[in-house]
């Protein structure tokens, strides 16, 4: 059953698709929320909302998404493990789907100790996979995960998130395969900022035939200084700043405009790759960005499906 969304739309006629990050305000106002979705319409396919991203209390992702579904926008909530169990999870889906969110990513979520609860207790009752398979479940056959029937439709378009870059390398790709056959609809991958190491694992996706099965959008980060390049290589697990990008970071005059540059290459760069079928904009509180980075890249307008 098509989920109807937007973001399925776009990518299911063949587009290059884009979506782009929202972070919640840490407080009640959703008119920072209205805001940010302003800039961030006309410029992308869906918005994502994130769920206590780096394990900072925010406004709830399912929140966000209904009010963006108000506003008109197609938003993709992020569901981490971290937080809740499987009667949580299932639950909170039912309410956004019958609020009109169709698009959901699922995530296990940074550890708590990186965050400003660091002695709050993990959940983690359902790994990122099994949350793939037991929304698919819903979707397919409406029942939840404990086998139980509900009442209605859920047109689910189904994400999860791939890092091409932690170790050990060689089982990214099984990893992204075992999400795949969960019933993950489209990925959006961890930075991207090393394009050969990108490179070589997309040849591995391609040699399993992961990119007929789902589509791969490939992460980008704006960078806005090179203490935040150094921050990402350093401290981030899973990310790869290559020297050649902290050096020239260094060298600018004008940082910012350095990191839209180079985020413009990468964005080029990874529509040339056979298989990547979109991009995924975190440009992390920065979202005045992406209008730009779409337009110089060429991504804009958006297609209207």
């Amino acid at each position: 059953m098509p989920a109807g969304s937007n973001l399925e739309a776009v990518l299911s006629a063949g587009r290059f698709a884009v979506t782009a990050e929202l972070g919640p305000p840490k407080g009640t106002n959703l008119g920072v929320v209205e805001r940010k979705a302003e800039i961030l319409r006309h410029c992308c396919d869906a918005v994502n909302l994130t769920d206590n991203q780096t394990a900072i209390v925010r406004m709830s992702s399912l929140a966000c998404a209904i009010h963006l579904r108000r506003m008109g926008l197609d938003p993709v909530m992020q569901m981490t493990c971290r937080d809740r169990n499987r009667l949580a999870l299932q639950s909170d889906v039912l309410g956004a789907a019958g609020a009109g969110v169709r698009n959901f990513l699922c995530l296990s979520g940074d550890h708590q100790q990186f965050g400003n609860h660091p002695g709050a207790k993990n959940v983690f009752d359902l790994d990122s996979i099994q949350l793939i398979q037991v929304l698919a479940g819903m979707r397919d056959t409406r029942r939840f995960q404990g086998g139980d029937e509900f009442t209605g439709d859920i047109p689910m378009f189904i994400g999860a998130a791939a890092n091409p870059f932690a170790d050990p390398l060689p089982y990214r790709v099984v990893r992204l395969a075992k999400k795949v056959r969960a019933g993950a609809n489209f990925i959006q991958t961890q930075a991207v900022f090393d394009l050969e190491i990108f490179g070589r694992w997309m040849a591995q996706v391609r040699a399993r035939g992961l990119h007929e099965q789902t589509a791969i959008m490939a992460g980008i980060v704006p960078l806005k200084s090179v203490g935040t390049a150094r921050y990402m290589r350093d401290y981030v697990s899973g990310i790869t700043v290559p020297d050649a990008i902290i050096a020239r970071m260094e060298d600018a005059a004008d940082p910012k405009a350095e990191g839209m540059a180079i985020a413009v290459e990468l964005i080029d760069a990874a529509r040339e790759i056979p298989g990547v079928r979109g991009v995924h904009i975190m440009a992390v509180g920065w979202e005045d960005v992406v209008p730009i980075l779409t337009e110089r890249a060429g991504l804009l307008p958006r297609p209207l499906i």
